[in-house]
């Protein structure tokens, strides 16, 4: 199902075809580095991680992390989406784009159409994100998108991690 399409990428529902995509995305350095390792290391890992992060997301809430593809090729290039997190009292955008596709404005501009998919069709009122406060380019984005820093806070429950909080309101 597709979510939203921009001039250069469609982002849509994760599906069990995408295994091999997220057995590579989820153990690229930078993933290990900013979001961590996941312990998907083989595709039956990528299909179970698809099932209990994307699928039961979607069923719950309606949303979800989707797949990001570009869409001359239709190449699968990252994810982003939204989730809700027991820490926080609304959803948070989250990204990841492949290292091939970093730095070209792809996580810019779709994050831009989620978030107004976010405000006017899942009529959120309030959005957050958050990253680790060394991982410079995703507080870069976070503020590019708007969105305001509010507070360090442990967000995934690990007394070793606090991340810096951003939100916005709807417009």
């Amino acid at each position: 199902m597709i979510i939203v399409q921009t001039p250069r990428a469609i982002v849509r529902h994760a599906t069990h075809d995408d295994a091999a995509f997220i057995l590579k995305l989820v153990n690229e350095p930078g993933w290990h580095r900013f979001i961590g390792d996941r312990n998907v290391h083989d595709l039956d890992a990528a299909r179970a991680y698809i099932d209990e992060r994307f699928l039961a997301s979607y069923a719950k809430y309606g949303f979800g992390s989707f797949v990001v593809c570009e869409k001359s090729s239709n190449t699968p290039i990252g994810l982003i989406g939204f989730v809700q997190r027991d820490s926080l009292d609304a959803p948070d955008i989250g990204f990841a784009i492949t290292d091939a596709y970093q730095s070209k404005g792809y996580a810019f501009e779709i994050c831009t159409a989620l978030i107004d998919y976010g405000w006017n069709t899942l009529g959120f009122d309030k959005i957050y994100g958050y990253c680790l406060p060394d991982n410079v380019p995703s507080l870069r984005l976070l503020e590019k998108l708007g969105l305001t820093y509010l507070r360090d806070q442990d967000v995934n429950h690990d007394a070793d991690e606090q991340c810096r909080v951003y939100g916005a309101t709807r417009p």
